[in-house]
């Protein structure tokens, strides 16, 4: 299969994955992830290097370029290495293996992760970026192999001592001390460590880099609830606002960037990925809800028709992410010189873009390199349109719609620059995440548009990712589907069935995410300590069954699964269910005692065990006026401790997936609400009026 270069393909070139691919025509000899690579190391008796990244990894680009597309660094890699390239993606049951592994190491973490193993697949050395030649004190790919070579001849007891005590470590790190005494004291703590790390002036929590974090600001607007004078909704709508003008959003395209490298939110890190834009439409959605803050709703839509105009596969899944370098550069798809602007607009449109986005003639963009500026413009705001308005002695609905008309113009001349990279694999656990996301939008805006995106998102993966015996598979491209789902592919893709069943009413999803659940539970709960682990009782062995807790980019499967188990336990009367949840966050707890801001999602779990969470029966027929004001009110209200279960008396499964609904039917033949709290229910209601007031005591 030689190809026009030197050298022919590596083994990558049939691969699906795009980071993969990538490599395909590199001259090192890469192997896919796969017992052929290993028993080639076994054979020829050389140490394995196992390279991790993902297709819109910048640093990864890097290395690529210097490293493995080197002729003379590719050779010393094929005679000392058998060498193999992971897409973290795909796999992240191996990066989270080694991605640990690198922590205990070296203190620290990241991609590209190179991980040096014996032909068991024992780590005994890790490293994220290195470069070709060794520089600041950092050895280079060039000093490194024919180390790494000598240490492998000569030394070999060296290496296996070292094996043994990281796969020692490894397993420790699994041993969690069950507490007893977990209760909502947790909240005031965290909450007081938010407020201690809140930055006043730009909103978000810390200096630089800045993560968006959303589950954070979830947990905050979840405890401005119920502490309604603390400063936790404040804190919530200051980032909320400024992460919005920032050009941590992309005020042309829409859609988030991955993260702030500054504290202003001024220069992101331009990659964007799906699973955030999925947990930013969550916390925009509630945001709005608790605030009525316009601009939330606005980013949600804009968020939404990013979504649809980039990232949606016709058949209904998403795609997984953007790069953030096009023509070998970081940011400059989305980077605007005054010159560039004023050719694409009317002189007055100009003005009012340079000033409203604050473009300079120097630019407030620096060269990665050089730190110099480079007369290109990350377009923020600095102020709300309102203030613009009354700077101009306009009327705000002209302001905006200028505004809208100038960013629709620029986004059609943006359209015929390079693109960045686009990794279009679709995978289920991300999928998930978007429709949980758009079903919670869909309902609280009341846009049928989001809600039929949801429900076409998870048709995608009941046609193409479920098993015919019922289990997810992970990835997808090009109708190739491949992997066995870990534990965020069942807990994230169960929360959107739950999401899209509190949208809907619609029974089919709640049974889905009970059999579901009922097959997560089988494969990859710890029946001995509680807790899911991130891989099945069938997936491969590598160092250990490892247990995913921290919530960091994204939340952790663990978090998101207790948060299921526990709206699932109150829909279903299991209360099986709600014991599990309880044990899992005892197992958690003493971890999240000591780093609470570490575990944003499993505290909204906490927040709702202890937290006067309510069940709200509803009786009645969708369609029927009296049964959609009903509705309405559910849907409108932050009701984040709150399950709704529909009971349609023709509904034969809803009464066979939940026994005791038999007991709450429709009174005098009309649309009946039954508010429950603490395991006791009100009195029935046909009253909206009525249903609200009991709401409200929660």
């Amino acid at each position: 299969m030689a190809d026009s270069s030197q050298h022919s393909q590596n083994r990558l070139a049939n691969e699906s994955s795009p980071y993969l691919l990538q490599h395909a025509d590199n001259p090192v000899d890469w192997y896919p992830w796969g017992e052929e690579a290993f028993q080639k190391a076994e054979k020829e008796d050389k140490p394995v290097l196992v390279s991790i990244g993902y297709a819109t990894c910048h640093w990864c680009h890097v290395m690529a370029h210097e490293s493995f597309e080197d002729e003379q660094i590719a050779e010393l890699m094929n005679r000392a290495f058998v060498n193999i390239k992971v897409d973290r993606e795909e796999r992240p049951d191996i990066d989270n293996t080694y991605m640990l592994v690198c922590q205990m190491l070296t203190g620290s973490g990241g991609w590209p992760l190179n991980v040096f193993l014996t032909p068991d697949k024992k780590p005994f050395y890790a490293a994220t970026y290195i470069p070709k030649v060794g520089r600041q004190g950092r050895p280079g790919m060039r000093e490194l192999i024919p180390w790494m070579s000598q240490l492998w001849e000569n030394k070999r007891d060296k290496i296996i001592n070292s094996t043994d005590e990281i796969v020692t470590a490894f397993q420790k790190s699994n041993d969690f001390e069950i507490t007893d005494d977990l209760d909502d004291t947790l909240l005031d703590e965290a909450y007081n460590q938010y407020e201690q790390q809140f930055d006043n002036q730009y909103g978000g929590f810390g200096s630089s880099p800045k993560f968006p974090s959303p589950h954070n600001l979830m947990l905050l607007l979840r405890y401005a609830d119920q502490n309604p004078d603390s400063k936790a909704l404040p804190m919530v709508e200051q980032t909320l606002t400024k992460m919005r003008m920032g050009g941590l959003f992309d005020q042309v395209g829409g859609g988030f960037h991955r993260y702030s490298t500054d504290r202003e939110w001024l220069v992101p890190h331009f990659e964007k990925m799906l699973y955030d834009q999925a947990m930013m439409l969550m916390a925009y959605t509630e945001g709005w809800q608790l605030t009525g803050n316009e601009l939330f709703k606005q980013t949600v839509d804009e968020v939404c028709e990013y979504l649809t105009r980039k990232m949606r596969d016709k058949d209904g899944g998403f795609y997984s992410a953007e790069d953030a370098d096009s023509e070998g550069e970081e940011g400059k798809f989305y980077v605007w010189s005054i010159d560039e602007v004023r050719e694409v607009l009317s002189m007055t449109e100009a003005e009012l873009a340079i000033g409203v986005f604050n473009m300079t003639e120097e630019g407030n963009y620096r060269d990665e390199a050089s730190g110099q500026r480079t007369g290109k413009n990350i377009l923020h705001l600095q102020k709300p349109i309102q203030a613009l308005a009354d700077e101009r002695d306009m009327d705000v609905e002209a302001v905006q719609s200028e505004v809208k008309s100038i960013k629709k113009k620029l986004l059609e001349v943006r359209q015929d620059r390079v693109h960045p990279l686009l990794d279009d694999k679709i995978l289920t656990d991300w999928n998930g995440l978007m429709i949980a996301a758009l079903a919670k939008a869909g309902a609280v805006l009341g846009n049928e548009d989001y809600l039929q995106q949801a429900e076409e998102c998870w048709s995608f993966i009941a046609d193409e990712m479920l098993t015919d015996n019922g289990r997810l598979m992970h990835r997808y491209r090009n109708g190739d589907v491949a992997i066995n789902g870990h534990a965020d592919d069942y807990a994230f893709v169960i929360w959107g069935l739950l999401e899209l069943y509190e949208a809907t009413l619609d029974t089919e999803y709640l049974e889905q995410a009970i059999l579901l659940n009922e097959q997560f539970i089988d494969e990859f709960w710890d029946a001995d300590d509680g807790g899911f682990y991130f891989t099945s009782e069938t997936a491969e062995e590598l160092l250990g069954r490892k247990k995913e807790i921290y919530d960091g980019a994204m939340p952790s499967g663990n978090s998101i699964a207790v948060m299921n188990l526990l709206r699932l336990g109150r829909i279903t009367g299991r209360t099986e269910w709600e014991q599990m949840a309880e044990d899992a966050l005892k197992l958690f707890g003493n971890s999240i005692k000591q780093a609470p801001t570490s575990f944003g999602v499993a505290l909204q779990a906490v927040d709702f065990m202890y937290g006067n969470s309510q069940e709200v029966i509803l009786a009645g027929k969708l369609g029927d006026s009296q049964t959609d004001e009903l509705v309405d009110i559910l849907r409108s209200r932050f009701l984040p401790r709150t399950v709704v279960i529909f009971n349609d008396s023709e509904d034969g499964m809803i009464n066979s997936l939940v026994p005791y609904l038999a007991d709450f039917g429709m009174k005098d033949g009309k649309p009946t609400a039954y508010v429950c709290q603490n395991y006791a229910c009100e009195l029935p209601t046909h009253d909206p009026q009525q249903m609200t007031d009991l709401l409200s005591r929660s």
